[in-house]
């Protein structure tokens, strides 16, 4: 999916809140959200998270102009802070609240395939906003999205340890695939990663 074409995915709004594609302004508040979602520790490394901005800025501005047909990376909208209007179209600093991107992998490690797989990556919504629902809107606009693709799949990763994140997995109906544990889980203490599967119902769309 394009640039110009992702502009056709409608929008999922409830309230001051709506999900719509992401566009070339929202890719810095984008970068920042990511950034600040990564655990650091210790603490006095946040002096990193500026660096790490920039890093994330380049990757999804690569990702965006470079997608395939089945790429899309998604932004929550708090619309009452877009300056009236209605659409999330004006975004100013804190509009964005949360993102996420949902693509095609053609190989993964945990099982012999032969056709690409939609995976979501990613989710992550500004702490002051978390436990309003935000995450769950990412997440059906994603399952909107493949489900338009024509899959009926979807997968993603979330570390063992995240006990939020898989919580908001479990209760919209992700299960347990298997647990993935590699060299850094032996070597450097770090927590496995949990795989896991949404079978989506495949309803029309017009994506």
């Amino acid at each position: 999916m394009n640039i110009s074409d992702q502009q056709d995915l409608s929008s999922f709004s409830e309230a001051h809140y709506l999900v719509r594609a992401i566009r070339q302004q929202d890719l810095f508040e984008a970068a920042g959200i990511l950034a600040d979602s990564f655990p650091l520790n210790p603490e006095f490394l946040s002096w990193l998270i500026p660096i790490m901005r920039v890093g994330i800025h380049e990757d999804l501005r690569g990702r965006l102009w470079s997608a395939s047909p089945h790429y899309a990376c998604l932004v929550a909208v708090d619309v009452s802070r877009c300056a009236g209007h209605s659409d999330g179209s004006s975004a100013p600093e804190d509009c964005l609240i949360g993102t996420v991107e949902v693509g095609l992998r053609h190989e993964n490690s945990w099982q012999m395939r032969s056709h690409p797989y939609p995976y979501l990556s990613n989710l992550a919504v500004r702490q002051e906003y978390r436990c309003r629902g935000i995450g769950k809107k990412l997440l059906a606009t994603c399952e909107r999205v493949v489900t338009g693709w024509g899959f009926q799949d979807l997968y993603l990763h979330v570390l063992e340890t995240n006990n939020s994140a898989r919580q908001l997995y479990l209760k919209t109906g992700y299960c347990l695939e298997e647990t993935h544990r590699g060299w850094g889980s032996y070597l450097f203490g770090q927590p496995p990663r949990m795989l896991l599967h949404k079978a989506l119902e495949k309803k029309p769309s017009s994506y």
